[in-house]
């Protein structure tokens, strides 16, 4: 059967070329050796009684909703356009689609490539994306954010998390704490910070994070170009 099937592809392809060179006998030769030279890798490499073995599609496990979704309203905004992309990207995300949810704010970023927002979460999804780690893609994607806006308390708090999720508990501490210092008195954030060293104060108390102080390590400088998920 695989032999009958070759042969009817190759002499359809030979009537489908023969009106343009019928008269050229150099391109009909050369036509020519071309067939018997993919019939003679046909018959050298092909295995058409082999059983199929079709690859399953990556297992994708649906998860409960992230801490940045839980705080990203307090510290960002609900109404704006980011806010809807970036609701859709937690989407993906929570059905375990995390290429999807890094590709939706790429999208999101090309049409409006100065938004702070939009950054802060493309580097919250290439964290994702990468399994809770720090990728220098996501690093780049929060420093982008924090110098678009250097004022505004998301970019930093966002990627403090980002390093809590990792395991840097001691870095997210310092810039947290930096943010607290630096917040108006009446800072509707300031809650949202205090709660998360609360939190981290309480993992320490109960030995599940360790204590020891650690140099912390703000964002890098940002590259060119939008970070994909590829870059880890």
């Amino acid at each position: 059967m695989g032999w009958a099937i070759i042969l009817i592809l190759a002499l359809l392809v030979f009537a489908g070329l023969w009106p343009f060179i019928g008269k050229d006998k150099g391109a009909l030769q050369f036509l020519g050796a071309a067939l018997l030279v993919a019939l003679a890798g046909y018959a050298w490499q092909g295995r058409p009684a082999l059983a199929g073995s079709p690859k399953p599609p990556p297992e994708r496990v649906r998860q409960d909703e992230s801490a940045f979704a839980q705080t990203r309203e307090d510290m960002l905004g609900r109404f704006d356009n980011a806010s809807r992309w970036l609701t859709i990207a937690d989407s993906y995300q929570r059905r375990g689609d995390t290429r999807s949810g890094a590709e939706i704010l790429q999208s999101a970023l090309r049409q409006a490539p100065r938004d702070a927002d939009l950054w802060v979460g493309l580097g919250n999804a290439l964290v994702v994306h990468s399994g809770g780690m720090m990728s220098p893609a996501a690093q780049l994607a929060f420093a982008r954010a924090e110098r678009i806006a250097p004022d505004h308390p998301g970019p930093r708090f966002f990627y403090g998390l980002a390093l809590a999720q990792g395991g840097n508990f001691d870095q997210a501490e310092q810039i947290w704490r930096q943010l607290l210092a630096e917040a108006p008195a009446d800072a509707e954030y300031r809650a949202t910070i205090q709660e998360r060293l609360d939190s981290l104060q309480q993992a320490r108390a109960m030995g599940q994070i360790p204590s020891a102080p650690q140099r912390p390590n703000g964002p890098p400088s940002e590259g060119e170009g939008t970070p994909t998920p590829e870059a880890r």
